[in-house]
């Protein structure tokens, strides 16, 4: 049994509540804390528990709190992305909604690591639900003294903030999150600066996302090196994956990093295999944003090596014959998926979301949808195949944010291991995968 660190207790009845999550060892991480640790040593531990963003981009914690500007008298922020929108992603909903003092814990040890004393929880407008469940635990923080003037008797005192955003993908870009929080339309900011230099208000500012944010608790309490010995190289701790498709067994699951892919689609611990006895035909491992694998490379890389779920491993090759961990959205299909119909839904949702900012993204979304519609329902041509190709290499890298390389890479991708599918679109003038 892998080890459980955010989903350990997730079935207990009434976890949300404060009085059941304190009775569990619930915040005696602050406790801890508060006590024996300056903020700078709290950004030590987690930057030598090699934590690293859970949110997609996989970039170190630790590493990223110590680019926060402290030259300035300007206050610090330290903000929840809980912006969850993804396509198959749905692991922070499920923190949110089922342990929420574990996430408000963990926004007070971030928040006292880089000296904040106001933070914010930005949650997606589709989640309104989850945002009451939150604010109710807020409100039993405040009442317990975790929240507040001078927590514990510390000195430190933290006020924390529920926002709820309006249903924009681009808002999960953090630039574009700190946008909407401050009133105006979500559109991404040019980087540099950065928002741990100009952020929030101007202000010097840290945004995390909810899966690294509830892991906090855990190092706090079991140290550094207690976290860094879980997972394998630079992959370290546990890693919540949204796993649905074609699988007996659709659901979220916190894997130790390093599991080997095919364990984790086959297992009966997990996924359970693939729905009726069908044969794995692709995955999409990180959310609709990464490229797709065909199974040969999803379950093993290009050199042979079983396939792990981390990091490094799901990278292997490249893109030419890797993917990326990405927020942990593990798409499953099998032979019956016809890959050019998935990808006109994903590609029709980035049109949607895109903010219209940037020109390559603005137009060539759109384009890209019409291509694929058009080869979808039969009427393409095998030109159309190489134009896509070309207007994704057009659109990666030409971008303000990464909307732009999240549409492309998947079309790539798709056309680069399933050429010969869009091919048949165009010959019978269908779907051959269609009845």
């Amino acid at each position: 049994m892998a080890k459980q660190i955010l989903l350990n207790n997730i079935n207990v009845p009434g976890l949300a509540s404060y009085e059941v999550y304190r009775k569990l060892g619930g915040y005696s991480a602050v406790e801890k804390t508060l006590k024996n640790y300056t903020p700078d040593e709290v950004t030590a531990e987690v930057k030598k528990s090699g934590l690293r963003g859970r949110g997609g981009a996989g970039f170190p914690a630790g590493m990223k709190w110590g680019f926060i500007d402290k030259s300035t008298d300007n206050p610090r922020y330290f903000v929840c992305n809980f912006d969850e929108s993804e396509p198959g992603t749905f692991k922070d909903r499920h923190i949110g909604q089922l342990n929420p003092h574990q996430l408000i814990e963990g926004m007070i040890l971030g928040s006292y690591a880089l000296g904040a004393r106001s933070s914010y929880i930005y949650i997606r407008g589709e989640l309104f639900y989850v945002l009451r469940i939150i604010e109710k635990a807020i409100d039993e923080a405040y009442r317990n003294g975790f929240l507040g003037e001078n927590i514990l008797g510390s000195g430190y005192s933290l006020d924390l903030h529920c926002h709820p955003g309006a249903g924009a993908y681009i808002c999960g870009e953090e630039t574009a999150l700190i946008e909407s929080l401050e009133g105006k339309r979500g559109n991404p900011r040019i980087k540099p600066p950065f928002p741990a230099i100009v952020g929030l208000y101007n202000c010097p500012t840290v945004v995390n996302n909810v899966e690294t944010i509830a892991n906090l608790p855990w190092i706090m309490n079991n140290g550094a090196d207690a976290y860094a010995a879980i997972g394998i190289g630079n992959s370290n701790g546990t890693k919540l994956i949204s796993a649905c498709g074609h699988i007996n067994k659709p659901g979220i699951y916190e894997i130790e990093l390093g599991l080997p892919v095919k364990e984790f689609i086959y297992s009966d611990e997990y996924c359970g295999g693939i729905l009726n006895g069908k044969k794995l035909k692709a995955v999409v491992a990180g959310g609709s944003s990464v490229p797709v694998l065909p199974a040969e490379l999803i379950l093993r890389t290009a050199n042979g090596e079983p396939r792990l779920m981390s990091y490094e491993s799901l990278s292997d090759g490249g893109f030419q014959s890797g993917t990326m961990l990405g927020s942990g959205g593990f798409i499953v299909m099998d032979e019956t998926a016809c890959i050019v119909k998935n990808l006109l839904t994903f590609s029709r949702f980035y049109h949607h979301e895109s903010c219209g900012q940037c020109s390559p993204c603005r137009e060539g979304t759109g384009w890209i949808e019409k291509i694929l519609y058009r080869i979808e329902s039969g009427k393409g041509s095998m030109k159309d195949i190489d134009l896509l190709t070309d207007i994704a290499k057009h659109i990666e890298g030409n971008t303000i944010c990464p909307l732009g390389d999240a549409a492309a890479w998947p079309v790539a991708s798709a056309i680069r291991h399933f050429r010969e599918e869009f091919e048949d679109h165009i010959k019978l003038q269908r779907c051959p995968l269609s009845k």
